[in-house]
């Protein structure tokens, strides 16, 4: 959508709070976003200069625009998350948190079982969690069914079944773990005491739970049933052990949300803490990639809104280590300068960044390889990010290097379905340039290569990479207009240090998201035309100045010239020798020849 197109528009935009949504030409939900107000915001997307590259790149997109006025900013907080987490649209703030989570379940049935699930059904059962981890699910089961009597079988407990004695007590029951419901040896009142410790234990709560357990305990004594009362001073001591196992960060701070950051361009990390009762009961950090160069506080303010959700936090303050936008009644955010509170945040901010070096630190040693059909999905990636009309199956990149001025060089590297193709690398020798004059190189081996292509009518890449920027990529272009091959496939060039990408004619680049598989293929490109180029340009080198010289006098062979080498290190030092030190070397005759040789070729000079 044009300036143009928008203005006769414009006044149709109400002025109220709301959402907008942007829609491309094959009418697919590309954007969601919210607004105090509609028509003021939306403009903005529309004016004369782009806040950025990528927000005009947003805006090229836009063929249809859709609004919902609501009655607050909460309700558009609250409708702006729901959309992205249901539509997922492209030029969104994406959370790549796509795991499916563990509940506990305290099943909708007489006398309820308790146990693990990662399904959550509308079946009236109570789900608590959910838990980010199963292991930590495990632990909390096993310690609620060492100390909470509570049944596992699958029996159908109805009142009926029970009074007509249809069931028998098991080998749980005689082992102390159950206490016989299916004969109607415990009530549900009983039985519904057991599920309120269990609730307890699973919010950190354990001082009531202690309690309960240390009433019965005097209970017991007082009827004289001294080994039922052991048994209960066991399941204290027990739940006294977890409790001081369990990290309580504050007692002034009970029940809280702490959220951190960290950054790496256009990917942020976020971390959560779930505090209550004073205690760490959850904690779990997130992958966000940004799309418009959002700040930390829009991408905190989303990551936020989702974990609350997913995590079914009831906390009433977030604890955060910047002011954010978070229009949601009853919520008091908090950015604390010192105290338990500032302590939280320093603990996030720790979590946060270990997830960041780990991640990091897998990603360099490769840890997980790719199949077939992931390689496919990156180049899908890649094309889609460049908009490149053909999948990049084939992919070509070119690299100079050169020594002071001398021994110019350039070497390509090839890709097939995102794998080198070794067989297809090429270096060359620069034949048409005297000096530094990396355009002209680039111009030179551009031409050599895609008219050797052409002449003998072999396959052309669909993606050619100019290592070097936007000067090379002129020089490069040059050659390709030269051999009528523009528009039959796509050249690009790649700043060295910012990993920006041009396209020919562009004055704004695209920097795709630090962490993209499709720009970690890019990169895997320019690591190896950077080796294989400065491989051939060492030997090239080592050649031209220590090798040629020397095999270029009559009589004086490879191994005497490598004996040299090896043993004075260059040319010029041979160049420096007396007569006796060249003899002691090589022995008389070949010294004779080599001081013969530097006489006459300084003569020459």
């Amino acid at each position: 959508m044009t300036q143009a197109e928008f203005q006769k528009i414009s006044s149709t935009i109400p002025v109220d709070p709301g959402i907008y949504k942007y829609f491309n030409d094959k009418n697919d939900l590309i954007y969601v976003g919210k607004a105090k107000n509609l028509r003021k915001r939306i403009s903005s997307y529309f004016s004369k200069t782009f806040t950025t590259y990528k927000t005009h790149e947003l805006v090229q997109r836009i063929n249809k625009i859709e609004f919902t006025i609501v009655n607050s900013e909460q309700d558009a907080f609250l409708l702006e998350n729901s959309l992205i987490k249901q539509f997922q649209p492209r030029y969104n703030i994406n959370l790549k948190d796509d795991k499916s989570y563990p509940f506990i379940v305290i099943k909708n049935e007489p006398f309820p079982r308790v146990f693990l699930t990662r399904r959550k059904i509308e079946d009236g059962s109570e789900y608590l969690g959910p838990f980010t981890s199963v292991g930590k699910v495990r632990e909390l089961i096993n310690f609620i069914r060492a100390n909470i009597q509570l049944r596992n079988c699958k029996l159908n407990l109805t009142e009926t079944n029970i009074r007509k004695g249809k069931f028998k007590v098991c080998l749980e029951y005689h082992l102390g773990n159950c206490k016989g419901p299916c004969e109607g040896l415990q009530t549900e009142e009983d039985y519904q005491q057991g599920l309120v410790q269990i609730k307890n234990i699973l919010k950190g709560n354990l001082a009531p739970v202690i309690r309960h357990f240390k009433n019965e305990m005097k209970t017991m004594a007082e009827g004289m049933e001294f080994e039922k009362a052991e048994l209960i001073r066991k399941k204290i001591e027990h739940l006294e052990k977890y409790q001081s196992r369990s990290v309580i960060v504050s007692t002034h701070v009970t029940e809280a949300d702490v959220f951190s950051i960290a950054r790496d361009g256009d990917t942020a990390y976020v971390n959560y803490l779930m505090i209550e009762n004073g205690t760490i009961v959850q904690t779990h950090t997130i992958e966000v990639e940004t799309h418009l160069e959002e700040t930390n506080e829009e991408v905190l303010s989303l990551s936020i809104a989702q974990l609350r959700e997913t995590f079914n936090s009831k906390a009433t303050e977030i604890i955060v280590p910047v002011q954010i936008e978070y229009p949601q009644e009853g919520i008091t955010i908090t950015v604390p300068k010192g105290g338990d509170r500032k302590k939280l945040i320093d603990l996030s901010q720790k979590n946060v960044e270990y997830f960041r070096e780990e991640l990091r630190r897998k990603k360099t040693l490769q840890l997980k390889e790719k199949t077939d059909e992931e390689r496919i999905e990156v180049l899908h990636q890649l094309q889609e990010d460049l908009q490149l009309q053909q999948l990049p199956v084939h992919i070509e990149c070119f690299d100079n290097s050169n020594f002071q001025g001398s021994f110019p060089v350039s070497a390509m590297v090839c890709f097939k379905n995102g794998v080198e193709s070794k067989k297809d690398y090429r270096h060359f020798n620069v034949k048409t340039v005297k000096g530094i004059n990396d355009f002209a190189t680039m111009k030179e081996v551009v031409l050599r290569r895609y008219k050797r292509l052409t002449e003998e009518q072999q396959p052309l890449p669909q993606l050619v990479i100019i290592d070097g920027g936007k000067g090379q990529l002129s020089a490069a272009m040059e050659s390709i207009e030269a051999l009528e091959l523009t528009g039959k496939l796509t050249v690009v060039g790649l700043a060295k240090n910012e990993e920006e990408i041009f396209f020919p004619g562009d004055t704004e680049s695209i920097k795709l998201p630090y962490n993209s598989e499709s720009l970690k293929l890019i990169r895997r490109i320019r690591d190896a035309v950077h080796h294989f180029g400065i491989t051939f340009h060492r030997k090239k080198r080592s050649k031209g100045t220590f090798v040629n010289e020397l095999e270029n006098i009559k009589g004086i062979g490879k191994s005497t010239t490598d004996l040299l080498l090896k043993q004075f290190h260059s040319v010029n030092n041979i160049k420096l020798l007396n007569e006796e030190q060249l003899v002691n070397a090589v022995g008389r005759s070949k010294a004779k020849i080599i001081i013969k040789y530097f006489d006459e070729h300084n003569n020459t000079n």
